[in-house]
């Protein structure tokens, strides 16, 4: 038997739901970790990709481009406390209670890409990275009187980019890196 080619493991013609694209904060540890969803009451949130491209013209007149890997962040705003938010309560320790900023900018952020499959023979296997080293940064808490508590967030994905497969059994998530 071989192994379906990988791809987008959607209908063709519809479009994708926003639920196939999921950010996890391991709430944990990095040899045993908890993959908790990030973005709980959050209505919406989009990576932001930063290239560093840069475009110059030699004497000649010819136009030549460059860029880097991109710097990759995302917005998590508004987020409501709430207590059953794993992820949430473990940002709010190490932001307000602690103050460790060291924690912080050094937490393991996993992003499943559920409509997409590797090359692999399980069909419930999602494309994966982790991003070991990110920088999860709140930036308010606080809201409107007679209204909620929310803590937005930040998160910069950084340190050495694994890419692999995710997998989901009864709820909780596995990651496998790719040899």
């Amino acid at each position: 038997m071989t192994d379906p080619t990988p791809g987008f493991t959607t209908t063709s013609g519809q479009t994708i739901a926003r639920e196939k694209l999921i950010a996890y904060l391991n709430t944990a540890t990095y040899a045993n970790p908890t993959w908790s969803a990030l973005g709980l009451r959050v209505e919406d949130s989009s990576m932001e990709f930063d290239w560093a491209d840069e475009t110059k013209r030699d004497i000649l007149g010819n136009i030549h481009s460059n860029m880097e890997d991109p710097i990759i962040t995302q917005s998590f705003e508004p987020c409501n406390l709430d207590s059953a938010d794993s992820a949430a309560v473990k940002i709010w320790e190490l932001a307000v209670k602690a103050h460790d900023t060291q924690a912080l900018a050094a937490q393991d952020v996993l992003i499943v890409h559920y409509y997409y499959a590797p090359n692999t023979s399980s069909p419930t296997t999602a494309w994966a990275e982790r991003y070991p080293s990110s920088m999860v940064k709140p930036t308010g808490l606080g809201g409107p009187g007679g209204g909620n508590i929310e803590m937005p967030f930040e998160v910069t994905y950084g340190g050495k980019r694994e890419v692999g497969s995710a997998t989901v059994s009864q709820g909780a998530v596995s990651f496998s890196a790719a040899s």
